[in-house]
């Protein structure tokens, strides 16, 4: 099978499922690579602020669970569920080291500015590096200056990214798009997936879509 693919991701960088399914969908780009070398794919990643009335400051991370979920074991059972989720697509995520739920909105910016100025080596490095950033290393993503040494450790001269971030909390306008909550898949604009789903899934949905253009290439 040949043909082109293109997918459309929606997510926000707090979100540990957002992390998760990107893992998965990797799994499942593997898959549809090995199965269908010829099939020529891109990848578009729209920033989705899920929670624009942090303050800039953001929150104290643990404050915040605490007023979402009502008591301390129901913060630790659902962390105990992201964790397990986690480290089975290989991604050990610490949520321990979380001090503040940020503003995403600039580091959404961030992103979105990096996508138009570099290639798409430099953006998925950057995509990475911001997930990790919080996830692993429990910085705030909320602070310009964090997020512009993430910039620089990732080939950025700061003045290039400066004025994208404004570090007043102001919403982050994104592509509209996302049906149902994050992480959301959509493949050619024709079929979306919404949630963490397994590579299986993911990569079953590609193949639909890919079937569906080629009988529509196919002469009648």
């Amino acid at each position: 099978m040949s043909g082109r693919l293109r997918i459309d991701v929606f997510f926000d960088f707090i979100c540990p499922w957002c992390l998760i399914g990107k893992r998965q969908l990797e799994r499942a780009i593997n898959l549809l690579r090995t199965k269908e070398p010829d099939v020529e794919l891109k990848t578009v990643w729209h920033g989705v602020q899920l929670l624009p009335q942090l303050p800039a400051q953001g929150e104290p991370f643990t404050d915040f669970y605490l007023k979402r979920l009502g008591n301390a074991d129901s913060v630790i059972m659902r962390q105990a569920q992201v964790q397990q989720a986690a480290m089975a697509v290989g991604e050990p995520i610490d949520l321990s080291r979380i001090a503040t739920m940020p503003n995403t909105a600039d580091a959404h910016r961030l992103l979105e500015r990096v996508s138009v100025l570099g290639n798409t080596l430099q953006r998925d490095a950057l995509l990475e590096r911001l997930f990790a950033a919080y996830f692993h290393r429990g910085e705030d993503l909320g602070c310009p200056e964090t997020l512009i040494a993430i910039a620089q450790s990732c080939g950025f001269d700061a003045g290039t990214v400066t004025d994208c971030l404004y570090g007043d909390g102001r919403p982050f306008i994104g592509s509209p798009g996302a049906i149902g909550g994050v992480p959301c898949f959509q493949f050619d604009r024709r079929l979306t997936v919404v949630g963490a789903h397994p590579a299986e899934s993911l990569f079953g949905a590609m193949q639909e879509v890919l079937l569906e253009s080629t009988g529509e290439r196919q002469p009648s």
